[in-house]
C-alpha cells in the first residue's frame, strides 16, 4: 500500500462489488492482471474492526490493486470520521458507506441497508467522513427496505445524502427485505427495478449515479451505461471473471487484456509464493480463479483438483500446474462467451 498516495479522479464506469468473503486482497490482485483500469472494492469492514481490531490485516492491499476503494460498515459519524482518515493515510482512492447489507448481524449493529429509514444519520455520517479526509467519500445503497420502497422515499434519501455534497451514488437495484430473508435471498428474490435509478439519474443530473445488481453480461451493460454514469459488477465478476477481459478495452479506451488464461493463472505464481511464505494457504488465493475457465474443456477437473488439494499447508503453485495441465484448448464457442 501507498501512504502517499494522492488524491485523483476516478473512472467509475465500471467497477467491482464488494462482497463479503469474495473481494479480499487475493481476488482484488487476480482480477487487476485481467483488468487495469476497473476501480476495485474491498469487502465492507466495520468500524469497530478497523479501530479495534487488526488494521494491518483489515485495511492491507497491493499497489498494484490501485484504483481501490475501502468500504465502511458503521453509522456512528465520529467513529466512521476516524475510519476515512485511516482510509486516506493507507492511500485508498476513495472510501465508501455501505448502505445496503441487509444480514442480521449487520442490522444488530446498526448499520448496512437499515440505515436507509434514517437518511439524516446517513448525512451526518457522510459528512463527518467527507471532514476527515480528502480522498472521495461515496455511498452504496438499496433502492429501499422493506416498506419504505416507494420512488419518493429514495429520491428524499438521496437528496437529503447529496445535500453534504456526496457526488456518487452506487444503487443496488433491489429492495432489501430485512425480516425473513437471508442475505443471499436478499440478492435473488426482490425484484430488480432498474427504472428506478434511471429515474434517479434522470432526477438528479449532477450526480454519479452507478447501477448495480444482476447484471450479467456485456450487452446488459451497455444498456444501462446509456441510462447512468457507470455499472458496478459483482457476482458475474467472480462466478465468471473472464467477463473482465473485455473491461479496459470497451469502457476504458484500452486494450484487451491477454486472452491466455493459463498464463493469467501463471501470472499468479510470484504473489502466491510470496504470500505462501508469510503463512497463506494456497486455498485462500486460488480459490478465486475457479470461474475463470467456465465453458472450456477440462474445467470441471480444474476445479475438482483444486478442491480437493488446494486446502494442504503444503501445496503450492505445482498443484496449480497440475491443475492447469488437465484442461483442453479452449474452442471458438467457448471464448465467445467470455
Amino acid at each position: 500500500m501507498n501512504a502517499e498516495n494522492p488524491a485523483k479522479s476516478i473512472n467509475r464506469r465500471f467497477s467491482t462489488a464488494p462482497m463479503m468473503d469474495w473481494s479480499d486482497k487475493h481476488c482484488r490482485y487476480f482480477w487487476r492482471l485481467m483488468t487495469k483500469n476497473s476501480l476495485l472494492y474491498t469487502e465492507m469492514v466495520t468500524t469497530g474492526a478497523v479501530i479495534h481490531g487488526d488494521r494491518h490485516r483489515f485495511l492491507e492491499y497491493n499497489d498494484t490493486e490501485h484504483p481501490i476503494a475501502l468500504q465502511l460498515g458503521g453509522s456512528d459519524p465520529s467513529q466512521l470520521a476516524q475510519c476515512a482518515r485511516y482510509a486516506q493515510e493507507w492511500g485508498y482512492d476513495e472510501v465508501n458507506l455501505n448502505v445496503g447489507c441487509p444480514s442480521d448481524r449487520v442490522q444488530n449493529n446498526r448499520i448496512g441497508a437499515c440505515l436507509m429509514d434514517s437518511p439524516d444519520l446517513v448525512a451526518d455520517c457522510i459528512k463527518a467522513m467527507q471532514d476527515a479526509c480528502d480522498i472521495d467519500v461515496t455511498i452504496k445503497h438499496r433502492i429501499g427496505i422493506d416498506d419504505l420502497d416507494s420512488y419518493e422515499h429514495l429520491q428524499h434519501f438521496v437528496h437529503t445524502v447529496a445535500a453534504t455534497g456526496c457526488k456518487t451514488f452506487i444503487v443496488h437495484a433491489r429492495k432489501a427485505i430485512l425480516s425473513g430473508l437471508s442475505p443471499k435471498e436478499n440478492r435473488e428474490i426482490p425484484p430488480l427495478q432498474y427504472p428506478l435509478v434511471y429515474r434517479l439519474k434522470q432526477a438528479f443530473p449532477e450526480l454519479e449515479i452507478i447501477i448495480n445488481g444482476g447484471i450479467q453480461s456485456h450487452d446488459d451493460i451497455a444498456q444501462h451505461l446509456t441510462q447512468v454514469d457507470g455499472v458496478m459488477l459483482g457476482r458475474e465478476a467472480y462466478h465468471n471473471p473472464s467477463i473482465l477481459l473485455d473491461v479496459d478495452r470497451l469502457y476504458f479506451g484500452g486494450k484487451r487484456s491477454m486472452t491466455d488464461k493459463k498464463a493469467i493463472v501463471r501470472g499468479l505464481y510470484p504473489y502466491i509464493e510470496q504470500q505462501l511464505s508469510q503463512g497463506a494457504v494456497l486455498h485462500h488465493i486460488s480459490r478465486h480463479t475457479l470461474g475463470l475457465f467456465n465453458g472450456q474443456p477440462g474445467a470441471r477437473q480444474y476445479r475438482r483438483y483444486l478442491s480437493e488439494n488446494a486446502f494442504r499447508k503444503d501445496s503450492g503453485i505445482e498443484v496449480l500446474e497440475t491443475a492447469l495441465s488437465v484442461l483442453g484448448e479452449p474452442t471458438e464457442n467457448n471464448e465467445a462467451t467470455t
